[in-house]
């Protein structure tokens, strides 16, 4: 059985490393790693394959940077000749980013049966490009993956065969678990200058949120104010940077002292910081997943949420962009107005295990294709 499994991202890498280390278990499959490239320097990408001990790709492609089309074009264009010569009995994508997109349309044209971790997520905001690349992978995908039963629901509604959908749990969280403990011995807060239990983490990098002046002044404005009652560890994404240096913005930081910019993370120290951390503010979907496991108060500086069981069953909570929403609901948890959540239904550290298990039973012969 030949599998090529796909990545392209850093939110890639936790999805495909349970899958990689459990292919690995069974002789018969013939696994091919491949790095699309679409985040390509050592802080974005190469620092997660070493600490998640995933192998180096056998095939990199190095499309880079570009606009949402140019990238998609790039991976579809190198990813065409992989398929050409390779040709896998199935190829696996992960998650909603463009190269996700790209390589499930390129495997689709060429009819190599196409299998998609993490699908049936919704936000229901045409405007977010990783909506769009969720749609258009899950309409073209052979076998779907999801990690909570909303997400079957969202695939049965846009008509999708219940014969193709399978609810395996949530790899993101088969990572965790796996680390969770040799990322606590690593001491990140305390090297950083922060008391366990004293400090927010904060991540910031959608367009939505950091491309508009506007919305990032306000959150700024936030920002600022939660410091004065709490200190702020943000480790700012590359693109996120660049907007506060655009936009004027890096001046406001002298009236911010306990606001703290350090460089991306690897994914254990961040995972040490999160795990200790009094509170969580974040535009990111895998985060609203990893702190409703550890039980940290999240609150998602987004209108939605693809992810609706972390706020239904986990810690999570929508307050927007606007400032007096981020200010109350901090200050709410500071005054220990937070409930703890419960483990959403089959995250338990197990969900690669399932999906092998589906993908060996079924010989790779895609229902679309027998």
């Amino acid at each position: 059985m030949k599998i090529l499994n796909v990545v392209g991202a850093r939110p890639n890498l936790m999805k495909i490393a349970p899958l990689v280390e459990e292919m690995g278990r069974y002789p018969e499959i013939q696994q091919t790693l491949l790095h699309t490239g679409q985040h390509y320097d050592d802080q974005m990408s190469q620092v997660f394959f070493d600490q998640l001990g995933i192998p180096q790709p056998d095939i990199y492609l190095g499309v880079g940077s570009g606009s949402h089309a140019e990238q998609t074009a790039r991976v579809m264009v190198a990813f065409e000749k992989v398929l050409q010569d390779d040709r896998p009995d199935v190829v696996v994508v992960v998650g909603d980013v463009n190269s996700t997109m790209a390589c499930a349309i390129t495997a689709s044209k060429l009819w190599v049966p196409l299998a998609h971790v993490e699908a049936g997520l919704r936000s229901f905001d045409r405007r977010m490009p990783e909506e769009i690349n969720r749609l258009v992978t899950d309409a073209l995908a052979d076998l779907l993956f999801t990690t909570s039963r909303d997400a079957d629901e969202n695939l049965r509604r846009e008509g999708i065969s219940p014969e193709r959908i399978f609810f395996i749990g949530n790899v993101m969280i088969d990572t965790l678990m796996k680390h969770r403990e040799r990322a606590r011995g690593l001491g990140t807060p305390g090297r950083l200058g922060l008391q366990l239990g004293h400090y927010a983490l904060l991540t910031l990098h959608r367009p939505s949120n950091v491309d508009d002046p506007s919305v990032f002044s306000d959150i700024l404005d936030a920002l600022t104010e939660i410091q004065r009652d709490l200190p702020i560890l943000f480790p700012i994404h590359p693109r996120t940077a660049q907007c506060l240096q655009q936009f004027g913005f890096s001046d406001r930081l002298g009236t911010a002292p306990n606001l703290h910019l350090v460089e991306p993370l690897g994914y254990l120290e961040f995972l040490d910081l999160m795990m200790h951390a009094l509170l969580v503010l974040t535009d990111s979907g895998g985060i609203q997943e990893e702190t409703t496991i550890l039980g940290v108060p999240c609150l998602t500086l987004r209108e939605n949420t693809e992810r609706p069981v972390t706020i239904s069953e986990g810690t999570n909570i929508l307050v927007g962009a606007d400032p007096a929403r981020i200010v109350a609901e901090t200050r709410r948890i500071l005054a220990g107005g937070s409930g703890a959540g419960r483990v959403p239904e089959l995250w338990d550290g197990h969900a690669a295990g399932r999906i092998v298990a589906i993908l060996r039973e079924r010989s790779c012969q895609c229902a679309s294709y027998t």
